[in-house]
C-alpha cells in the first residue's frame, strides 16, 4: 500500500513536466471596460486592421481612377483638405459619392450577412437567400413600371430608395413571422426565405414582361445593382441609416453572443433570447434595405463577406466587424474591376454575381461533404 502511495505521489509530481491538460492550458486574456468584458484575440484584431488598411487603399485608388486620373498622394491630400481646386472638384463632386456609396453599402451588407448567418447558424443564410433584396427589388420595379397617380405620388414624396427600403423591410418581417414556430430554426428560416424570394422574383418578372419597354430598361438597370451616378443625397441617407443601425447592433452585441450556444444556454445566462434575436434580425433586414436603396440589389456580397471574414480571422462564427470591412473591400474591388479590367464598363452587380455564384456552389459542396462524413 505504501509503495502504491509513493508511486501515486511521484506520478502527481511528474504531471507539470508533461503536456498541459484542459485544466492547465493557457486561456486567452480578457479585457474589461466598465460593465463590458470581452476576450482579447490578437489574430482577429490584426486581420481586421489589415483588411481595413487594404480597404482604405482601394477606396483611394477607386477615387483616383477615371478619365482624369489622379495620383494616390493627391487623392489623400484632397481628402484631408489640402488638395488643389481641380482635384477637389473631380473628387468631392464627381467621384467621392460613388466610392463612399460602395463603402457604406459593403459595410451594411457585410454586417447584415453576418447577423443572418449567425442567427440561422447556416452559411447559406443571407439577405439574398431570405428574400429581403427580392422584396426591395419587386417594390422598386412596381413603382417604376406601374403608371398612375398613386405610383407617381410615392415616387415624388418618398423616392425610389425609400420605397425599396420599405419593401425590403416588409419582406423581411413576412419571412420572420412565417418562420416563427416557438422560436426561429435555421433550416425553416432559409426554406421560407427561398419560397418568398421565388415569389418576389416571379412578381418582378411579371411586372417586367407587362411593362413599357422604356420602363423595363430603367428597372433592369436598377435590378442589376450599380454604383453609377450616385448622388450625395443617396449617400447621406445610406450613411446615416447604416451608422444608426450599427450603433443598435453594437448595443445588442453582448447579449447576442450567448445565442451562438443555443437558446437553452442563453436563457440560463439570463438573456431574453427571443427579444434579442428579433432586434438583431430587424437590424439585419434594415441594413440590407438601406444597401438596396442606395445601390440596388447587389448580389452575393452579404453571403460571401461573412464567410471570408470568418476564415481569415479563424473565428467559429461570422465576426461582424471583420465582415463589414470584408464587404466594403469586396464591393469596392468589384466596382474597380467592373470599371477598369473589362473591355466595357459593367454594373458592379455583374462582378459580384460572378464571384458569388461559384462561392455558393463551394458552400453547398462542402455542406454535402460534411453531411456525408467525408469532410
Amino acid at each position: 500500500m505504501a509503495r502504491k502511495g509513493q508511486e501515486h505521489v511521484s506520478g502527481a509530481k511528474a504531471l507539470p513536466s508533461g503536456p498541459p491538460d484542459a485544466a492547465t492550458a493557457p486561456v486567452l486574456p480578457g479585457v474589461r471596460l466598465g460593465p463590458v468584458s470581452f476576450v482579447w484575440r490578437p489574430w482577429q484584431v490584426l486581420v481586421t486592421l489589415l483588411l481595413a488598411a487594404v480597404t482604405f487603399l482601394l477606396f483611394c485608388v477607386s477615387i483616383g481612377v477615371g478619365d482624369f486620373p489622379i495620383a494616390l498622394p493627391r487623392v489623400v491630400a484632397t481628402l484631408l483638405g489640402r488638395g488643389e481646386r481641380i482635384d477637389e472638384f473631380v473628387i468631392m463632386d464627381l467621384r467621392l459619392p460613388r466610392a463612399l456609396a460602395g463603402l457604406v453599402v459593403g459595410v451594411a451588407l457585410g454586417v447584415s450577412g453576418a447577423i443572418t448567418q449567425s442567427v440561422a447558424r447556416n452559411p447559406l443564410a443571407s439577405p439574398d437567400i431570405l428574400g429581403i433584396t427580392g422584396g426591395a427589388g419587386a417594390t422598386a420595379v412596381l413603382l417604376v413600371t406601374v403608371s398612375g397617380g398613386a405610383s407617381a405620388a410615392v415616387m415624388n414624396n418618398l423616392g425610389l430608395s425609400a420605397a425599396a427600403l420599405a419593401g425590403g423591410l416588409g419582406t423581411g418581417l413576412l419571412v420572420y413571422f412565417l418562420a416563427w414556430r416557438r422560436g426561429i430554426e435555421g433550416l425553416r428560416l432559409i426554406l421560407i426565405g427561398l419560397s418568398v424570394s421565388a415569389v418576389m422574383e416571379a412578381v418582378t418578372t411579371w411586372l417586367l414582361t407587362t411593362a413599357d419597354i422604356r420602363d423595363v430598361a430603367q428597372a433592369q438597370a436598377w435590378l442589376i445593382g450599380s454604383l453609377d451616378n450616385r448622388s450625395w443625397d443617396e449617400v447621406r441617407l445610406a450613411l446615416w441609416g447604416t451608422v444608426v443601425l450599427l450603433a443598435v447592433v453594437a448595443a445588442t452585441a453582448f447579449p447576442f453572443r450567448p445565442l451562438h450556444l443555443g437558446d437553452d444556454v442563453a436563457a440560463g445566462l439570463g438573456v431574453r433570447f427571443a427579444a434579442v434575436r428579433a432586434v438583431v434580425l430587424l437590424c439585419a433586414v434594415l441594413l440590407a434595405g438601406v444597401a438596396v436603396s442606395a445601390a440596388g440589389p447587389v448580389p452575393f456580397v452579404a453571403l460571401v463577406a461573412p464567410q471570408v471574414a470568418m476564415r481569415l480571422t479563424r473565428c467559429p462564427t461570422p465576426p461582424p466587424v471583420a465582415s463589414a470591412v470584408t464587404g466594403a473591400l469586396l464591393l469596392l474591388g468589384s466596382d474597380l474591376v467592373a470599371r477598369t479590367a473589362l473591355p466595357v464598363g459593367l454594373p458592379v452587380g455583374v462582378v459580384t454575381a460572378a464571384i458569388g455564384g461559384p462561392f455558393l456552389v463551394h458552400l453547398l459542396v462542402r455542406a454535402n461533404l460534411r453531411k456525408d462524413g467525408t469532410a
